[in-house]
């Protein structure tokens, strides 16, 4: 499985693919799906698939859409925007340290390197009297690994008159805080002239240091701070107002508390500070923040208990202005209220968004009554929306962490017609009998190499693509993952993946199989061009009903049921499942960019041997190119490609098995981009000592373990990986999607983990 193998499939003549494929055909084993025995498949003649009804949307389109606005400017991992106060221009920060300035002109805006702080920047802010003192402020965090006592740090730096560059001599360090995963770190000057600063937590998961309702440190707070006259001793000053100067036992500084991870904020018009605190379990809100405000974190998540024993601080707990459930939202990202005359209908309207679904709300506000006066989704899609700025006229632009570009809200065109879009799965032109499950002619059954747990489901699965349609390959490039592009496809617009998934109330026993739901993600091509951020996938499930005839389109948020499976081990000889239907939201959680949006249909999962049905078995690869689904016919042998293995498969080495179950199961996410809130990546080919896993202290917490790292050879009970297979509850990986330990797989793991060789 070597990484430089991946790289042959291209396109190319396919004649001695052609061959291999004929050659390779035998008859069929015992594994047969029950659909497969039903609905042999024509190996030998492409079927065009023309009944799709999968067109449109179930709910009207969101009126707005993004676009971007500066077309020549492009960065890697931008994290800050910063206007430039007294000029029309902007700062912005790259997570690794370097930090450009622009103009505010949007065809013709060329960036110009202010200074590489050369470490992780979180925060970055001009001051208000920047044209006269050229001074920027910034949030970095040090060399060292998290938690750090004072792992979190201010700095100023200087541009001399007329330069555009900082002078790197002119470093001086303000203040430090610790870190410890939540590092906040955003910079605001407020009206006042004032610097406010979020500081985040600084611990792993649920609180574990108890920061929140603590005054006596800073971290889980908003801080405030005067840098223009500092105090005897500092190199800042505390303002006089603060709300709890001379308070005894309470660190002046802080401004308000209570607060997990304020992840952006900023003032309006009229000097209101709104916050974007991120959630933990189920949670993100929307705050105003007063002076001495306390917002609840740890004894609240939103408004909502979490560890309600645990001490309060001296003020209330406030609600927030509005929350989100994380079936929309995943990690909120603060904005502004909108004051500009591009989209006047928006004016007065505060936007924000989030970074994990890519979708845009905005809210309006009476500041008389305290009341949200509308509160509405203004725009869908899969930019990672890590910040927002606003220029001196009210204009907002949003930046994407992964494009690296800045993006502003466009009028959407009308929605298509939605009345007709199938509410049920019978209506959806997929299979000629719902009932019993035989898929419509032109629909290609496939299966992986290595499975998503998906508590205990079984799935089948088809690949759905219209008319004569055919799939292109493309290499895409992941700067800082495996040097070098990577494979993969891009599907024709229409497109339709299908999974249904079935369970077993009494494992073991087939005749107990139950459907629970037929999932389908639906590409859409945008307008525009046709890179990689123009794809559109968007899902769908449906929901089967006890007689197993048909499905119903499951509601936009999603919901759970309740199963009773049969189990000796359990109190009565039987367990309660809750089985989740995932919202619209969830689905592309998972299903994200940075992962080819349908995470089984690639090289290395499709790259086995299916069963066809009518005792035909053939290589899945070879027999797509056979029957011209691909633009081209493959180059190389499908043996000679890169695969990953079936981790069940005990002939299979320990290695590969471990290293193909990690692949499905947590790469999606714990890859770059791929939104896990950790520095490490689980691709199956990229060399375990480049993962950032072996002998890596944990950033999000310890979760019981003596001297933890999130892989520790020879040891799985030093090794967080492992651990957070098993809990229970509360921080079990994977946190999506699945309600049920993989026993199976967490064994794998730890068996795998005890067999690597210790280091030194």
């Amino acid at each position: 499985m070597s990484r430089s193998a991946f790289y042959p499939l291209i396109l190319a003549s396919g004649l001695l693919l052609l061959a291999g494929f004929l050659g390779n055909l035998r008859p069929s084993t015992a594994a047969e799906t029950a659909a497969a025995k039903k609905t042999p498949f024509d190996l030998e003649k492409r079927v065009p698939w023309t009944t799709s009804k999968l067109k449109g949307s179930p709910e009207p389109l969101p009126p707005y859409k993004t676009q971007v606005a500066f077309p020549k400017l492009k960065f890697d991992e931008p994290l800050c925007l910063a206007p430039v106060p007294g000029q029309d221009r902007f700062m912005i920060s790259e997570r690794h340290g370097k930090i450009f300035s622009f103009a505010n002109k949007s065809d013709t805006a060329e960036k110009d390197l202010v200074i590489d702080v050369g470490t992780v920047v979180y925060g970055l802010a001009c001051h208000p009297q920047y044209a006269k003192n050229g001074l920027i402020y910034v949030v970095c965090l040090n060399d060292a690994m998290p938690p750090h006592p004072e792992g979190t740090q201010l700095v100023r730096y200087h541009v001399p008159t007329g330069k555009v560059a900082a002078d790197p001599a002119s470093r001086q360090l303000l203040m430090t805080w610790p870190s410890g995963g939540h590092n906040g770190g955003c910079l605001r000057f407020g009206p006042d002239g004032d610097l406010y600063i979020a500081t985040g937590d600084a611990s792993g998961i649920a609180d574990e240091l108890q920061t929140g309702q603590d005054l006596t440190d800073l971290p889980g707070s908003i801080l405030r701070l005067d840098v223009d006259h500092p105090d005897a001793g500092k190199n800042y000053g505390i303002p006089k107002d603060n709300p709890f100067v001379g308070k005894a036992n309470i660190r002046p500084e802080i401004y308000a508390y209570g607060l997990r991870q304020v992840w952006k904020f900023g003032f309006d018009p009229q000097g209101t500070l709104w916050a974007g605190e991120i959630g933990q379990d189920l949670w993100e809100a929307i705050h105003i923040i007063v002076p001495g405000g306390n917002y609840g974190w740890s004894v609240q998540e939103s408004a909502h208990p979490f560890r309600p024993e645990r001490k309060l601080g001296p003020t209330p707990i406030l609600p927030p202005i509005v929350e989100h459930h994380h079936i929309d939202f995943r990690s909120i990202t603060g904005g502004f209220v909108y004051g500009g005359s591009r989209l006047p209908e928006l004016k007065g309207m505060y936007i924000y968004g989030d970074y994990d679904t890519g979708k845009i709300w905005g809210l309006r506000y009476d500041y008389a009554t305290k009341k949200v006066t509308e509160h509405r989704e203004l725009a869908d899609g899969n930019l990672r929306i890590v910040e927002w700025g606003q220029d001196s006229h009210g204009e907002m632009f949003l930046v994407d962490h992964i494009g690296g570009q800045l993006h502003q809200l466009v009028k959407a065109p009308v929605s298509k017609v939605t009345s007709d879009f199938p509410r049920k799965l019978s209506d959806t032109g997929l299979f000629t009998s719902t009932k019993d499950l035989i898929p419509s002619p032109g629909l290609v059954p496939y299966s992986v190499n290595s499975q998503l747990w998906s508590d205990g489901a079984q799935k089948d699965r088809w690949l759905a693509i219209p008319g004569d349609a055919k799939i292109e390959f493309e290499t895409i490039t992941y700067p800082g993952a495996i040097p070098g592009p990577r494979p993969g496809f891009r599907f024709p617009d229409g497109t339709v993946a299908v999974k249904n998934f079935s369970i077993e109330l009494e494992p073991g026993n087939p005749k107990s199989l139950k459907r629970l739901e037929t999932r389908v993600l639906v590409f859409e091509q945008l307008a525009g061009n046709q890179e990689m951020g123009d794809q559109h996938w968007q899902g769908y499930t449906y929901i089967w009903n006890d007689e197993q005839t048909d499905a119903t389109l499951a509601d936009k948020n999603g919901q759970d049921a309740k199963l009773n499976i049969k189990d000796a081990k359990a109190p009565g000889g039987q367990r309660e499942q809750v089985w989740h239907f995932p919202s619209r939201a969830q689905c592309i959680m998972c299903h994200t960019m940075p992962a080819k949006f349908v995470l089984g249909l690639n090289t290395i999962q499709l790259n086995k041997d299916h069963d066809y049905g009518n005792g035909k078995v053939a290589n899945q690869l070879a027999a797509w190119s056979h029957l011209g689904l691909f633009t081209e016919p493959l180059k190389t042998p499908p043996k000679e490609l890169p695969k990953l293995v079936d981790y069940r498969d005990q002939k299979a080495s320990l290695n590969d098995r471990a290293r193909s179950y990690l692949q499905s199961n947590c790469t999606h996410c714990h890859m770059r981009w791929g939104g896990g809130n950790a520095e490490f990546q689980l691709l199956y080919d990229l060399a375990l000592d480049k993962t950032g896993t072996v002998d890596v202290k944990p950033a999000h917490g310890a979760f019981g373990l003596k001297n933890p790292a999130l892989l520790s050879p020879g040891h799985p009970e030093q090794s967080l990986i492992s651990r957070r297979m098993t809990l229970p509850g509360l921080g079990r990986m994977p946190h999506i999607g699945s309600n049920v330990i993989d026993q199976e797989g967490a064994k794998l793991i730890e068996e795998w983990i005890a067999s690597l060789k210790a280091s030194k």
